[in-house]
């Protein structure tokens, strides 16, 4: 099996009912992002990460990789939207978590960085609009930087 290479090629791979969610998830998170994010496909799913003709030293976990930070999945019974700054600022985590309940009636489903949408009519858009204005792309190279690497 060839590997994903481009987002219209995710999104044909998606079964079809879900399709169409997975494309306003990515809409809705291109449309908001501050300039300087790229769209991609990263580690099999959409993302948005730091090109590295602004960040050249990448990912330090893979540097041959842009450095990552919202990504978008469909997985087997939810489909997953990655931010890497829920994970590495509290501040933002706790404005998402309190935010939350104000745009969806749905207990939120969390790991680190992932949220996770069961209900996949009932994604709140409003609120992921929100949350990917919160951070430019030197808000997130900083955030990254002081999170990650200097430990």
């Amino acid at each position: 099996m060839q590997a994903i290479q481009t987002v219209d090629a995710y999104l044909l791979q998606v079964p079809k009912e879900r399709s169409i969610i997975v494309q306003n998830l990515f809409n809705t998170v291109k449309n908001n992002l501050p300039n300087g994010f790229e769209a991609t496909i990263n580690n099999g799913m959409l993302g948005f990460v730091v090109p590295y003709s602004i960040y050249p030293n990448g990912y330090h976990c893979k540097p041959k990789q842009p450095l990552p930070f919202i990504h978008i999945a469909s997985q087997k019974n939810f489909i997953a939207l990655y931010h890497m700054g829920i994970y590495a600022k509290p501040d933002l985590l706790d404005w998402f978590v309190q935010s939350y309940p104000k745009f969806s009636t749905r207990k939120l489903d969390m790991g680190k960085s992932c949220v996770r949408f069961k209900h996949l009519n009932e994604i709140p858009l409003e609120l992921i609009a929100l949350l990917s204005q919160k951070m430019t792309v030197q808000d997130w190279i900083e955030t990254y930087e002081n999170a990650f690497l200097k430990k």
